[in-house]
């Protein structure tokens, strides 16, 4: 990118769920930690992938970037303007410019609506349109995600995965956002539908100039569609940087190891690649290990990364990582 425009910056940001004990008097007893202070920024117009095993804390911090989640800590800003610092009404009117496709089609749209109604229910939160108009919109969105605008009297049931995911995508298009949180919007679907979904947002963005904010843990597709990756590991972000840079030299020996399970198509350069094992299993969020929390499966884990957190440093312009052994 030509010229790097923040639309988004994330400080330090916290989402802890409490666990509690007790029937009657419930107390608290301990928090998972889904996501345990992030800090990175998101470019206008420029996809920025957001990459880690499942239970990473991904679709967390996605959610909480929107304040769908209240955080726990740290500050969203979005445009300059602090979220955490808006009243109700204040963060009702800010959500017109920022919407999510959410991963699941299926359970993600009320089968008891008609499409006319999901697709137009932000309309009519917004007071962006009513009667007619609202229709007339409902129908330009269908026919901007390549679907019959002559269905909107149709349920949810008698579309397909891929069709049910566009009309997700109308919906979060509907108030007319800059920002949009993708969070695995191609995971639940065939693999031959995954690349029209995937090229229509490329296409979108492309028209529509849109941020979007790619949630996944396809990394061939990541590759693909994102401008920059940022690599997420219990709650925390370990590695970021351009995506060819990332995946050309990865620096965290987390990123290492997923990029080494990654197939190469080609025979001979997949049996001289070094394949990175790792042992053991992701610890507990609730009770992450001291120090760096990829300490009690890394391979070069020595004293300190047992200890103390690992800085969050630039590496190479650009290609920020925290870990001691860099």
């Amino acid at each position: 990118m030509s010229e790097k425009n923040t639309l988004v910056r994330v400080e330090n940001l916290k989402k802890h769920f409490p666990i509690t004990q007790g029937i009657v008097l419930r107390r608290q007893v301990g928090a998972i930690r889904a996501v345990d202070g992030i800090s990175f920024e998101i470019y206008r117009g420029e996809t920025l992938g957001l990459v880690g095993e499942s239970g990473c804390g991904k679709t967390t911090a996605g959610r909480t970037i929107l304040h769908l989640y209240t955080p726990s800590g740290g500050r969203v800003f979005y445009d300059g303007v602090d979220l955490s610092s808006l009243g109700a009404e204040e963060l009702r009117q800010m959500r017109r410019r920022m919407q999510m496709i959410f991963q699941d089609p299926y359970a993600s749209l009320n089968p008891r609506m008609t499409i006319s109604r999901i697709i137009g229910e932000p309309l009519r939160a917004h007071s962006m349109a009513s009667g007619e108009a609202r229709v007339e919109r409902v129908q330009e969105l269908l026919r901007v995600v390549r679907l019959n605008p002559r269905f909107i009297n149709r349920y949810p049931h008698e579309f397909s995965g891929g069709q049910r995911q566009r009309i997700g995508i109308a919906r979060a298009l509907a108030s007319r956002p800059e920002f949009i949180v993708c969070d695995e919007p191609i995971s639940a679907l065939d693999v031959s539908i995954q690349a029209q979904v995937v090229n229509l947002l490329q296409d979108l963005q492309q028209d529509l100039g849109l941020t979007y904010l790619f949630i996944a843990h396809d990394l061939s597709m990541v590759r693909h569609i994102c401008d920059r990756v940022a690599v997420m590991y219990l709650g925390r972000i370990v590695e970021l940087a351009e995506k060819d840079e990332l995946y050309d030299h990865p620096i965290h020996p987390y990123t290492r190891a997923l990029l080494s399970a990654v197939p190469v198509p080609d025979p001979d350069v997949e049996r001289q690649r070094e394949r990175l094992m790792l042992e053991g299993d992701v610890p507990d969020p609730a009770d992450p290990p001291p120090g760096c929390n990829f300490s009690t499966r890394c391979p070069v884990a020595d004293g300190k990364c047992f200890t103390e957190d690992p800085p969050w440093q630039e590496a190479r312009e650009g290609h920020f990582v925290a870990c001691h052994t860099v």
